[in-house]
C-alpha cells in the first residue's frame, strides 16, 4: 500500500484495530533511523563486520557527528515510556529535515497528529520546515492554516519557502497576511519579501516594504539593508540602491558587492569600478563581479588579466570568462578558456558546462559538444537540469534531434527551459508536427509557457504552414491567458504565416496596433513575407518604411527589385538599382560554416 500524505497514513494505522498491541509507529521511525545510520557507520570502516538484527549494538562512534545526540538518547529511552515533549520532536523533526527523510518525516508527523502535539507552534512550525523543504507546499500551508496561534518563525517559513521554490506571489500574499495579523515582520521577513520583490521586480512593491523596514526600525541593519540594495539594483532604480548603501554605517563585503552588482546590472561599469578600488577588501565574489561587469561592458581581454591577477580564483571566475566570450560570438576562444580550466585542475561546476554548451551549439560543433557530455558522465552532473537542458539544446543545433530527445527524457525534473530547448529543438529542425504536441504536453504539466515558448510554436506554425486562425489561437493565448507581451520574433513568425497564406494585407494593421511601426525587423519580415506571395503593393509600403529606419540595408532594395521582375516591371527594376548604385548599397555575400574532421573553419 503506498502512502502518499501523513494524513492517509494516520487514518491507514486508526483504521488497524490492534492499533495499541502493535509496535508504536515512532518506535518503528527511529529504530529505522538508527539502523540506517549504524549501517552507515559500519560500512564506512569494515562491511563485513556487521549483520543488521533486531540485538544490534551501535559502534562506539555512534552517533555520528551530523545526527543530534539527544535524537539518539531519546530514541534509547523511548520504549521505556518516554513521551517525547515539544523540544525532543521539534530536533527529531529538524533532523528528517536535513537528512530528507521523508517517509520517516511523515511517520513522525503521523504521531504528532495521534498524540495531539500538533497544537504546539514550535512543533507544527517544524513542520511546515520540513514540508518546505520537501517542497511539498501544499502540505506545508494546511499545517500553517491550523496553527491556533501563528508566530513570525511561522510565518517567515511559509514566506521563505515559497520564495525558493518560485511562487512568489504567493510569497509576496504571505507576506500581506503577516503585516495585516497581530504579528510583528521581523529582519528575515522583510529579507524574504525583498528577495521575491527583487526576482518579480516589483519596485513599488519594494518601496512600499521599505517604508515599513524603516518604521519598524529594522533599516539600520546590514541583512535587511544588503537586500533593499539587491533589490533597488535589480529593479533599475541605482540611485535608490546607493542610496541606501550611503547611510549604511558599518557596511561589511556583502554591502560593497551588492552595490557593485547594482552598478553592473544598471550598466554603469565607471561606478562599479568606483565602488571596486574603494571596498577595502575585496573578496573572490568582488573580483567575480567586474570580471562580469567588464565582459559585459568592456573589453573582454581585461577580464582575461583580473583572473590572471586576482588572489584567488574560483570556478565562478572561469566561467565568467567563458560565459563572456560565448555572448559576444566568440565561442572559439570560449573552447580555448575552457581548455586551459581543465589544464589548470580548476572544478567545473554545472553552469561552466552549461556556458560552454551554449558556445558549441552556437559553433554545431558536434565532436566537442560529444566531449563535453562525456566529462558531465563522469562528473555524475549530466542529470542536472541545467546541464540537461544545454546539452538538448546542442544537439538539438547540432543536427541531432533524437538524441536531443532521448537526453530530454531522462532527464529527472524537467523546467521550462527544458521543455523550451526540446521545443526549439523541433522547430529548427523541421519537426513541426512535434512542436506543437510537445507544446500541449507541457500546458498539462505544472509549468508556466514563456515567451521562448511561444516562439518555437509560432515558428513551428509558419514553417509548417498551420491554419492562420490556429496560429493567431496560439498568439492571442500568449498574450491573454498567460500575460505574455509579445516580442519582434513572435510578430515576424506570425507575418511570415500570413506570406504563405497571401493575407499581408493583415499585417501593417497589426504591426501598429502591438506597436511595432518603429522595428526595423518586423517590416523586413513582412518584406520578406510579400516577396512569398508576390504581393508587390504591400512590399513597397514595407520597403519605404524599412529604407527610413535602416537606409543602408540592402535587403529592401533587392527585395523589391525582384517583385517588379516577377511582375514584368522591368523600369522600376532598373530605377531600383540604379538607386542602389547611387547611394553605394551592394547585396552581402552569403557564407556559412561546418566542421570537418573535428576543426571549425
Amino acid at each position: 500500500m503506498q502512502i502518499t500524505s501523513c494524513r492517509a497514513l494516520y487514518k491507514h494505522f486508526r483504521s488497524q484495530s490492534q492499533l495499541h498491541q502493535a509496535p508504536s509507529n515512532l518506535t518503528i521511525l527511529l529504530y529505522s533511523i538508527r539502523t540506517n545510520y549504524i549501517n552507515r557507520e559500519i560500512h564506512r570502516t569494515d562491511s563485513s563486520a556487521f549483520c543488521t538484527n533486531a540485538n544490534f549494538s551501535p559502534p562506539q562512534n555512534f552517533p555520528p557527528k551530523d545526527m543530534p545526540l539527544l535524537l539518539f538518547e531519546f530514541s534509547q529511552n523511548f520504549n521505556n515510556g518516554t513521551r517525547p515533549n515539544s523540544y525532543m520532536l521539534v530536533q527529531m523533526i529538524r533532523f528528517c529535515t536535513k537528512q530528507g527523510l521523508l517517509y520517516y518525516g511523515q511517520q513522525l508527523h503521523c504521531h504528532i497528529m495521534r498524540t495531539g502535539s500538533a497544537s504546539d507552534v514550535f512543533v507544527s512550525t517544524a513542520l511546515i520546515g520540513f514540508y518546505v523543504k520537501a517542497m511539498s507546499l501544499d502540505e506545508a500551508h494546511k499545517l500553517f492554516v491550523e496553527i491556533p496561534q501563528r508566530n513570525v518563525v511561522s510565518w517567515n517559513t511559509m514566506i521563505s519557502g515559497c520564495v525558493h521554490s518560485g511562487r512568489l506571489s504567493k510569497a509576496l500574499a504571505f507576506f500581506t497576511e503577516l503585516n495585516k495579523s497581530e504579528v510583528a515582520a521581523d529582519g528575515f521577513s522583510f529579507t524574504a519579501a525583498l528577495a521575491a520583490c527583487s526576482q518579480l521586480r516589483l519596485l513599488q512593491m519594494g518601496m512600499s516594504i521599505h517604508c515599513k523596514i524603516v518604521i519598524c526600525g529594522f533599516e539600520s541593519g546590514n541583512l535587511v539593508a544588503n537586500c533593499l540594495i539587491d533589490m533597488y539594483g535589480k529593479c533599475s532604480s541605482l540611485e535608490e540602491a546607493i542610496r541606501v548603501f550611503d547611510a549604511l554605517v558599518d557596511k561589511d563585503a556583502i554591502s560593497w558587492n551588492s552595490v557593485i552588482a547594482a552598478s553592473v546590472k544598471n550598466q554603469r561599469l565607471d561606478l562599479a569600478i568606483r565602488y571596486f578600488d574603494q571596498m577595502p577588501n575585496p573578496d573572490t565574489i568582488s573580483y567575480n563581479e567586474m570580471i562580469n561587469a567588464i565582459a559585459q561592458f568592456g573589453n573582454i581581454e581585461e577580464s582575461v588579466q583580473i583572473l590572471e591577477t586576482m588572489p584567488s580564483p574560483d570556478s565562478s571566475s572561469w566561467t565568467t570568462i567563458i560565459t563572456g566570450y560565448v555572448n559576444q560570438n566568440r565561442a572559439r576562444e570560449a573552447l580555448d578558456v575552457f581548455t586551459s580550466m581543465h589544464a589548470n585542475g580548476v572544478h567545473m561546476d554545472e553552469y561552466t558546462y552549461s556556458s560552454i554548451l551554449s558556445g558549441i551549439a552556437c559553433l554545431s560543433a558536434l565532436t566537442w559538444g560529444m566531449v563535453v557530455h562525456s566529462c558531465t558522465i563522469k562528473c555524475g552532473l549530466d542529470t542536472s537540469v541545467v546541464i540537461g537542458s544545454a546539452l538538448v539544446d546542442m544537439y538539438s543545433k547540432c543536427g541531432r534531434v533524437e538524441n536531443a530527445e532521448l537526453l530530454f527524457q531522462s532527464v529527472p525534473s524537467k523546467n521550462v527551459v527544458t521543455w523550451n530547448a526540446l521545443l526549439s529543438g523541433f522547430a529548427h529542425n523541421g519537426e513541426s508536427n512535434k512542436v506543437i504536441e510537445l507544446f500541449e504536453k507541457l500546458k498539462r504539466e505544472d509549468l508556466q509557457p514563456n515567451e521562448i515558448t511561444f516562439l518555437s510554436v509560432l515558428a513551428a506554425c509558419s514553417h509548417n504552414q498551420v491554419p492562420l486562425k490556429r496560429a493567431y489561437e496560439y498568439f492571442t493565448s500568449m498574450i491573454d491567458d498567460y500575460g505574455i507581451l509579445p516580442i519582434t520574433e513572435h510578430l515576424t513568425s506570425m507575418i511570415r504565416l500570413m506570406g504563405q497564406q497571401g493575407e499581408v494585407w493583415r499585417a501593417e494593421k497589426m504591426i501598429y496596433e502591438l506597436g511595432f511601426g518603429s522595428s526595423g525587423p518586423v517590416w523586413k519580415a513582412l518584406l520578406g513575407a510579400c516577396g512569398v506571395c508576390g504581393d508587390l503593393e504591400v512590399a513597397k509600403v514595407a520597403a519605404a518604411k524599412l529604407t527610413e529606419l535602416e537606409a543602408n540595408d540592402e535587403y529592401a532594395y533587392v527585395m523589391v527589385s525582384n517583385l517588379s521582375a516577377h511582375h514584368g516591371k522591368w523600369l522600376d527594376v532598373g530605377a531600383v538599382r540604379e538607386l542602389m548604385r547611387n547611394k553605394g548599397v551592394t547585396k552581402e555575400v552569403g557564407r556559412s560554416w561546418i566542421e570537418m574532421e573535428n576543426v571549425i573553419p
